[in-house]
């Protein structure tokens, strides 16, 4: 379970990141407060699509591991963007419909992974995974008027290479286990 926390933590991060910053600090400079319901409707779109495209492609680990890492390379690529400083009318809607592809494959594999990592214990699996999220929205939602989008960039950065490292090596736990079992 310890090296799901960080993966856990960091989609409740993203999610915090979504609705606190991005329509505060991106969003709404360029496209003002009108604009933002739009964004989110193109971001929600995207991450039902990529979440029923997602969950239809995984069956097994190897496959989740192949989509998360898409998954966080896109992320990767999102949190990238703002700091550019390109930031035209249509580069919200952009970012927030690849943020939607990235939080839709994300929480689906979360999910397939705790279901396929702890089939005994779903209830407290999925028990911890909402503790550890709602813990990273709250980090999110009191720091975001304290620290700078810089500084909240670097901050998701950060955790999402921690996030994927941490997974990665799950994965490769978890392959080493069952290669061994007779």
């Amino acid at each position: 379970m310890l090296l799901t926390i960080p993966l856990i933590a960091y989609s409740g991060l993203q999610q915090a990141f979504v609705w606190a910053v991005f329509t505060k600090s991106i969003v709404t400079p360029v496209l003002g407060i009108s604009g933002v319901g739009g964004a989110m409707a193109i971001y929600g779109a995207a991450d039902v699509v990529c979440s029923l495209i997602a969950g239809r492609l995984t069956s097994g680990l190897h496959s989740a591991a192949s989509i998360v890492s898409v998954g966080a390379i896109l992320q990767a690529v999102v949190l990238f963007c703002p700091m550019s400083g390109l930031l035209g009318a249509a580069i919200p809607l952009f970012i927030g419909a690849l943020w939607g592809v990235g939080d839709g494959v994300l929480n689906t594999q979360l999910s397939a992974l705790l279901g396929l990592l702890f089939e005994d214990v779903k209830e407290a699996a999925f028990a911890q995974l909402k503790v550890w999220q709602s813990g990273a929205i709250a980090v999110i939602f009191f720091l975001s008027p304290n620290i700078t989008l810089q500084a909240m960039l670097i901050l998701m950065t950060t955790s999402l290479f921690i996030s994927f490292g941490s997974f990665m090596f799950l994965t490769l736990v978890v392959e080493k286990s069952s290669t061994v079992r007779p």
